[in-house]
């Protein structure tokens, strides 16, 4: 299948985000632990600190050791959704929500059997593409060092940099692996995660990957592409897409719905934070939306505004039901935690939460060996829509 069961991952890890909060780290608070903190665990750390002293084979890393107190501490709200981040999980992971980073632009794949590392894909205008690496390239050396056999991300970590510096690197091309050098500078890379194109009789295909930052302008100019293109109808594939920031997925859903309540939110003193849209650029064609299992948290948000104004089907299968919000609170040393501080609801006030989002046409995919390419599910989204088109 040609969307990555993988990404159930992602949907586990992936925030709703609605913006980073500094503070201090404190345990002190209404629950009383501070006592059992200071004494009990303080005691037990010591004597734990003593045997790993004592009879632990293994080399120690002390920032590790640390490290794994709050990764611990915070682990033990039982939540997969909340987390602790040491500095180098912050750094990425803040990158991951922005979708932007420094570096050449190439989405690279590695053998697990050989260790051998292949450029799977050049950016379109990016550094590697202006430097001449191509894909299917096979990464040699990195500033003159092999590669192959390395780990892909410390190789990744070596390739991205400050931007405007350059990194040298020695691929090998073709059937006769012609060893090739080249320098590229590094720049500011957007991820895509936005494709699009136009399907059979004008009908407009727009698959969004996750909620980024940088997703808005994506979709926006995907969009007037294929406005300018006579688009009559349009899918918007959210199959697979873990979610991302409430602020992105509420600025694109302003974009399709009528004017009112794109969802709201509630948390544990029953405060509501509401997100509207004024109509003002309201969807004027009809719409699908696929989905399926792994379409979660943004995603769902988008599925659930659609269903309930009723301007659009839902295809597909049922979503993978994650209803709360994160929010990442910034601990003042590089660190940060992500917590999830409330339950958000459909315009209708349907919670998602562990249920999901049911599509109008329920379609399993089925995988078509003899044609790799073929996709049932987005032939179903097509016959749908030329039959709202009819009416």
């Amino acid at each position: 299948m040609k969307f990555l069961k993988g990404a159930l991952c992602g949907a586990l890890a992936t925030l709703l985000a609605i913006g980073i909060v500094s503070c201090g780290l404190d345990f002190t608070g209404s629950r009383g632990s501070t006592q059992a903190i200071s004494s009990e665990t303080e005691g037990k750390l010591k004597k734990l600190d003593k045997l790993i002293d004592e009879v632990y084979l293994g080399e120690v890393d002390e920032a590790d050791l640390q490290s794994g107190i709050y990764e611990g501490y915070i682990s033990g709200l039982g939540d997969p959704y909340s987390v602790y981040y040491d500095e180098e999980a912050t750094r990425s992971f803040k990158e991951a929500t922005t979708g932007e980073y420094d570096g050449i632009g190439a989405v690279m794949s590695q053998n697990r059997d050989t260790g051998v590392i292949t450029i799977s894909q050049v950016y379109e205008n990016s550094p590697a593409e202006k430097a001449g690496l191509k894909d299917e390239d096979i990464l040699y050396k990195v500033e003159g060092k092999e590669v192959t056999g390395r780990d892909l991300s410390e190789v990744v970590g070596d390739i991205r940099g400050e931007h405007g510096t350059e990194v040298e690197m020695t691929v090998l091309r073709g059937n006769n692996s012609e060893e090739i050098t080249v320098t590229a500078v590094r720049e500011t890379i957007e991820y895509p995660t936005v494709e699009s194109r136009m399907l059979e009789e004008n009908l407009g295909y727009l698959r969004i990957l996750e909620f980024d930052d940088v997703t808005y302008d994506q979709y926006m100019a995907a969009f007037k592409e294929l406005e300018a293109g006579k688009m009559e109808g349009m899918i918007v594939d959210l199959r697979s897409n873990p979610g991302g920031g409430l602020g992105t997925v509420c600025n694109i859903l302003d974009e399709i719905l009528p004017e009112g309540l794109i969802v709201y939110m509630e948390d544990k003193n029953g405060e509501k934070k509401e997100n509207f849209s004024d109509g003002e650029h309201k969807l004027e064609i009809p719409m699908i939306v696929l989905v399926d299992g792994y379409s979660a948290s943004a995603s769902e948000i988008f599925a659930g505004a659609v269903q309930d104004y009723g301007i659009g089907k839902i295809v597909g299968t049922k979503t993978y039901g994650k209803g709360v919000v994160q929010q990442i609170f910034d601990l003042k040393d590089g660190t940060c935690v992500k917590l999830t501080i409330s339950e958000y609801f459909t315009p209708k006030g349907r919670s998602i939460n562990g249920k999901g989002i049911i599509p109008d046409i329920e379609i399993e995919y089925e995988a078509d060996e003899e044609n790799i390419e073929a996709d049932n599910q987005l032939d179903k989204a097509i016959e749908v829509l030329k039959e709202e088109l009819k009416n």
